[in-house]
C-alpha cells in the first residue's frame, strides 16, 4: 500500500481511490503543475488534501464560495486535520489570529477567497508560510471564457514568484477546450499538463420533455418516480410554491435557497440526505459539496443559464452508479424567457452605477472611505427602499464585484465565535478576583477546546441549556467578558453582507472593463443559445451533445436518452440509421417529392421509409407548400 493510500485509509476510511484521483496526486508529487478535470462527485478535494498530508508544509486552497470553504474546514477538523480559513466575514482579530496560526502553527490547510490575494498584508504573511501546494478550486473561474469568470482569480498568477518551486493543482468539473487552455495559460503552467477522464455517465439518462403544463407533468412524474431527487428552479419564490404544490399532492417535498437561515438550510439538507424528505426543490444554491450518492433524479423545471451549470447540477444524480435520470422541462415560451433574462443578468452600465451609488448611500459610505469594512446588507429591504427590482440589484452587484469594488456574500447566518485574549495565568487571576464569572468561564472551557489558540464557534442556546438559564443571559455574560477584554466575542450575523475591497469611488471613476461587461454579455448570449439548442434538438443523442460541448467529439450514442430511445424503436443499429440518414441527406441536395426521393434511393425499402418518417417527425426534413421535401440545414 502506497503512502497516499495509507493516508486515504487513515483519514477517509477508503481502501482505494476513485478514477483519476491517484494519477492527479502522483502528478503533483512529481512537482508538475496539474489541471484535474473530474466530474461532479468525482472527489476533487481529496486530491490536494491527500497530497498535502503526505509532505511537510501547508496547502494554500483558493476557493470562491465561503459556505463551501467553511464546510471543508469543518470536515477536515472532524477528521483530526488542522485547517484554517480566511474570508471577508471575519473580524480583524480573527484574521490576525489566523495569520499567526498559519505562520507559526502546525496547520495543513489554509483556505482563502480569491479577493484575499489583493491584500498586501496577506502577501507579506504568505512569504513567511511554508506552502507545499497551491490548490485552485473551481478553476474555470480564472478564464474569461468560463461560465463563472471572477477577475480576482487572475491574481493567483502573482503568487508564483512569491512561492517558487511550489506546484499548482487546478481543479474543475466543467471546462470547455478553450477554458482548459486558458486555465493553464493564466496560472502560468511551466508545461501543459491535463489529467482528465471522460465526462460520460453511462448510468445517467438525459431527457428533455416539451410540456406546456410543466407543473402538472412534474407532479405525475414524481408520483411515479422512485427514490429521492432534486427539482431545480430559477428563483426562490418558485422553490417555495412548487414544494407546497408537491406536498398538497402527497409528495414529501421541501424547498431550499440561499435566503434561508443556516439552521433551516442544514435541517432541510439533512432531512433530504436521510430520505425523510424525498424531493428538495431548490435554486442553484443547493448541491455544492453535498455528498448523497443515491439521488435517482434531477429535474430542471426552468432552463439553466448554461450547459456548464446544467451538466454540473444534472450530474448530482446517480453518483452511486445506479440507473438515474436527468430531466429538462421545456416549452417554446422558455426560449423567450431565457433571452429576456439577458437584460436582467446584464443591466445597462448606467443602471449598475445607480445601484453602486445607492448602496454606498444606503450604507453611509462616503467617497474615499470604506476600504476593508464589512456591512450587513438586507438586499430585499434595500431594493424596496430605492424601488429597484431585486434580481437586477443582485446581478448589478455581481458585475460590481467582478470589477473588484466590493464583495457581496449571501452567507446569511454566521455563528458566534469567541477567543480568549488573555493567557491562562491571567484568566486564572481574573477568576479569583471575579467570582461572579468563575462558573461561566468554567462552563466555556468544559464546552469548547482551543479557546486560547483561535476563534471557536459557540452556541448560546447550548450553553444556556447546560447552565439551566436563557440564551439572553449567556449573551450578556459574553458581552461583559468582551467589554473587560477577557474574550473577543463576535456575535452571530444573520444577514448577507458587503465587504469593500477598496474605498468608494466617484461615479465618473466607476469603470467597467470590456472583459467584465461587453465580452461577458456576448458570452452569456452564446451560452443561452447553446442551452436553447440542446433543449429544442430532437435529432442528436443528449449525452453526445453535452460531451461534444466539453470537447469529447468521438463519444458513442448513450442509447438511453429520449432521442436514442425513440430511434431505438426503429430497430436499426447506429450504423444502419446513419447510413440511411446520410443517403437521404445526399438525395435532398434539391427539394424532391417523397415518392421521387424513395424511388431514387430504393423503392420498397421499408427501413429507409421509416428513417425518412422519423426525420420528418423530428423536424430535420420539412415539407414545403408544393409538397416537396427539403433538408433543414444546421444552425
Amino acid at each position: 500500500m502506497s503512502d497516499f493510500q495509507k493516508i486515504l485509509q487513515k483519514y477517509w476510511g477508503y481502501a482505494a481511490f476513485r478514477p483519476l484521483q491517484l494519477e492527479i496526486i502522483e502528478s503533483v508529487a512529481a512537482g508538475k503543475d496539474t489541471l484535474g478535470l473530474l466530474p461532479t462527485g468525482g472527489g476533487k478535494s481529496v486530491t490536494f488534501q491527500v497530497y498535502s498530508l503526505s509532505v511537510e508544509g501547508m496547502c494554500l486552497v483558493i476557493t470562491p464560495l465561503i459556505a463551501l470553504m467553511k464546510d471543508q474546514v469543518e470536515n477536515l477538523r472532524k477528521r483530526g486535520i488542522r485547517a484554517l480559513s480566511l474570508h471577508s466575514g471575519m473580524t480583524a482579530g480573527e484574521i490576525k489570529i489566523t495569520y499567526d496560526n498559519a505562520v507559526w502553527g502546525e496547520y495543513k490547510f489554509l483556505y482563502v477567497s480569491p479577493e484575499r490575494l489583493e491584500s498586501e498584508v496577506f502577501l507579506e504573511k504568505l512569504r513567511q508560510m511554508k506552502i507545499n501546494l497551491i490548490a485552485v478550486d473551481e478553476a474555470h473561474c480564472i478564464s474569461q471564457w468560463g461560465y463563472d469568470f471572477r477577475p480576482s482569480y487572475l491574481r493567483i498568477a502573482g503568487l508564483r514568484p512569491l512561492l517558487p518551486g511550489v506546484p499548482v493543482l487546478a481543479l474543475t468539473a466543467t471546462a470547455t477546450p478553450r477554458v482548459v487552455e486558458d486555465i493553464q495559460e493564466k496560472l502560468l503552467f511551466a508545461v501543459k499538463n491535463v489529467k482528465a477522464t471522460s465526462f460520460s455517465r453511462s448510468n445517467l439518462a438525459y431527457m428533455v420533455r416539451e410540456k406546456e403544463d410543466k407543473l402538472g407533468y412534474l407532479v405525475k412524474s414524481l408520483e411515479r418516480a422512485r427514490g429521492s431527487g432534486i427539482v431545480y428552479v430559477r428563483n426562490r419564490r418558485g422553490s417555495r410554491e412548487i414544494a407546497e404544490m408537491l406536498r398538497k399532492n402527497g409528495i414529501a417535498a421541501d424547498f431550499y435557497h440561499a435566503g434561508l437561515s443556516s439552521e433551516v438550510r442544514h435541517q432541510r439538507q439533512d432531512a433530504w440526505i436521510s430520505n425523510q424528505t424525498r424531493v428538495i426543490v431548490a435554486t442553484n444554491a443547493f448541491g455544492m459539496g453535498i455528498d448523497k450518492p443515491d439521488v435517482r433524479f434531477v429535474i430542471h423545471a426552468d432552463l439553466p443559464d448554461s450547459l456548464e451549470a446544467y451538466f454540473q447540477e444534472a450530474g448530482r444524480a446517480g453518483r452511486d452508479g445506479q440507473k438515474s435520470v436527468a430531466v429538462l422541462l421545456y416549452n417554446p415560451s422558455d426560449k423567450l424567457k431565457l433571452q429576456k433574462h439577458l437584460s436582467v443578468v446584464f443591466p445597462s452600465i448606467d443602471y449598475v452605477k445607480r445601484i453602486y451609488e445607492a448602496i454606498c448611500n444606503f450604507l453611509q459610505v462616503a467617497v474615499g472611505f470604506g476600504k476593508n469594512q464589512v456591512f450587513d446588507f438586507p438586499l430585499e429591504r434595500f431594493a424596496e427602499k430605492f424601488h429597484f427590482q431585486v434580481a437586477q440589484v443582485y446581478h448589478s452587484m455581481k458585475i460590481i464585484q467582478r470589477q473588484g469594488y466590493f464583495e457581496f456574500t449571501e452567507e446569511v447566518d454566521s455563528p458566534s465565535r469567541i477567543y480568549f485574549t488573555v493567557s491562562r495565568d491571567e484568566l486564572y487571576n481574573f477568576q479569583i478576583a471575579n467570582e461572579a464569572y468563575d462558573g461561566f468561564i468554567k462552563l466555556l472551557m468544559r464546552s469548547y477546546t482551543g479557546l486560547f489558540t483561535g476563534y471557536v464557534m459557540v452556541e448560546e442556546e447550548l450553553l444556556a441549556a447546560r447552565a439551566a438559564t436563557t440564551p439572553d443571559v449567556i449573551v450578556n455574560f459574553l458581552k461583559q467578558l468582551h467589554n473587560q477584554r477577557i474574550i473577543d466575542y463576535v456575535p452571530r450575523r444573520k444577514s448577507p453582507y458587503i465587504y469593500f475591497s477598496r474605498d468608494r469611488v466617484e461615479l465618473e471613476r466607476l469603470l467597467f472593463s470590456p472583459e467584465n461587461y461587453d465580452l461577458r454579455k456576448q458570452d452569456f448570449k452564446e451560452r443561452i443559445g447553446a442551452v436553447i439548442h440542446y433543449a429544442s434538438s430532437t435529432l442528436k443523442c443528449r449525452s453526445q451533445m453535452l460531451l461534444a460541448y466539453f470537447g469529447e467529439t468521438d463519444s458513442q450514442r448513450c442509447g438511453i436518452c429520449d432521442v436514442c430511445l425513440e430511434r431505438n424503436q426503429l430497430g436499426l443499429s447506429r450504423m444502419e440509421f446513419d447510413r440511411y440518414r446520410e443517403a437521404i441527406r445526399e438525395g435532398l441536395q434539391e427539394p424532391l417529392l417523397p415518392e421521387e426521393l424513395l424511388f431514387r434511393l430504393g423503392p420498397g425499402n421499408e427501413s429507409l421509409r421509416e428513417v425518412l418518417r422519423w426525420l420528418m417527425d423530428h423536424g430535420k426534413i420539412v415539407r414545403r407548400i408544393d409538397n416537396r421535401l427539403e433538408w433543414k440545414s444546421e444552425k
